[in-house]
C-alpha cells in the first residue's frame, strides 16, 4: 500500500482507486481511464490529478472528467451491530425468523448486507455494509482478518485440551447431509479466562472460520458450547453497544480495517507454491 505523503489522494484508506470509480461510472474502460488521468483530463475536488495511484470517495468527492461532473454514488455505509442470539445472519429468511437486517434501520441507505456470518445462537460483533468490495476483503481468509470469540463451555478445559485446539483438530466438512474428507481446523490463539469443574470460559482467535467451527472443535473434545459471542474483528472491538443495538463505524475503525485487509492482500495466498530460483 502506498505511503501517505501528505497528499490525501495517496491515502488508500479513503476508498476506491480513481480509475475503478471512473470505469464503474461508464466513462471508459479502466485502461482508458488511466490514460485520461495521464492526459490531465480528471480532477478531484477542483484539483487536476497528476498521477496514479489515487484513491477517492465517490460519495463525497467531486470528480470531473473533461469538465463534466460524475454523479455522486450512493453513500457507502459501514455499521457495527451487537447481534443477539436467535437471530439469522441473512437479508431475508423464508421461515420468517428475525434477521440482522431487520435490526438495522439506517436512514440514508435502503439496503445493507452482513459481512460474513454468525450462526443463529451466536451473539456479538457483526458488520453490515453496502460496499461489496469491502465486505469481500473482510470475509475472505486470504486477507487474514482475525476474529476473536468468547466461549463458555461445559466442563473443566485442561491445558492439554488447549494445546490440542491450538494445534488444530480434524473436522469433516458437512455437505448435503453427509460428511467429506476431514481437514485440520485450528485456532491462532486460545486462552482460559475462567475455569471450574462445571464450566470454562475461553477466548479464541481464528483466522479462517469454517461453519460452526468453534462449536464443533469444542464438542469434539467433550466440551459443548453453552454461550458464544464474537468480540473482535481484526483491529475493531465490540464496544458501546447493548445487544441488538448498532452504530456506524468511526473513521478510525474504518481506516484500521482497510489497512488490515491491505496488509493481508500483499501476502501470498495460503498454499501458494514459491517459485524456484533459476540455477
Amino acid at each position: 500500500m502506498p505511503h501517505d505523503d501528505g497528499d490525501p489522494l495517496r491515502d488508500a484508506s479513503r476508498g476506491e482507486r480513481l480509475q475503478k470509480v471512473l470505469a464503474a461510472a461508464g466513462i471508459e474502460s479502466r485502461r482508458r481511464c488511466e490514460e485520461l488521468v495521464a492526459e490531465g483530463m480528471v480532477s478531484v475536488n477542483g484539483r487536476v490529478v497528476q498521477s496514479l495511484p489515487a484513491w477517492v470517495d465517490p460519495a463525497e468527492d467531486e470528480i470531473t472528467v473533461d469538465g463534466r461532473r460524475l454523479p455522486k454514488a450512493e453513500r457507502k455505509v459501514y455499521v457495527m451491530l451487537n447481534k443477539p442470539r436467535r437471530c439469522v445472519t441473512t437479508c431475508d429468511d423464508p421461515s420468517g425468523r428475525r434477521t440482522v437486517v431487520d435490526l438495522v434501520d439506517h436512514p440514508l441507505v435502503r439496503r445493507l448486507f452482513p459481512v460474513g456470518r454468525l450462526d443463529f445462537e451466536t451473539a456479538g460483533l457483526l458488520l453490515l455494509t453496502n460496499d461489496g468490495d469491502f465486505a469481500n476483503s473482510l470475509a475472505h481468509p486470504r486477507y487474514g482478518v482475525d476474529k476473536t470469540y468468547r466461549a463458555k463451555v461445559r466442563g473443566e478445559v485442561s491445558h492439554e485440551d488447549v494445546e490440542r485446539l491450538a494445534k488444530g483438530v480434524y473436522l469433516a466438512d458437512r455437505k448435503k447431509g453427509h460428511t467429506s474428507g476431514a481437514r485440520r481446523a485450528g485456532a491462532i490463539e486460545i486462552a482460559i479466562l475462567r475455569r471450574d469443574r462445571e464450566k470454562t470460559t475461553l477466548e479464541i482467535t481464528l483466522k479462517e472460520g469454517r461453519n460452526r467451527q468453534i462449536r464443533r472443535m469444542l464438542a469434539f473434545l467433550g466440551h459443548p458450547v453453552v454461550r458464544l459471542e464474537r468480540t473482535r474483528m481484526g483491529p475493531v472491538k465490540m464496544k458501546g453497544l447493548r445487544r441488538g443495538e448498532w452504530r456506524e463505524l468511526t473513521r478510525d475503525e474504518l481506516i484500521a480495517l482497510r489497512r488490515a485487509t491491505a496488509r493481508g492482500s500483499s501476502k501470498p495466498a495460503a498454499g501458494a507454491r514459491k517459485k524456484k530460483k533459476s540455477p
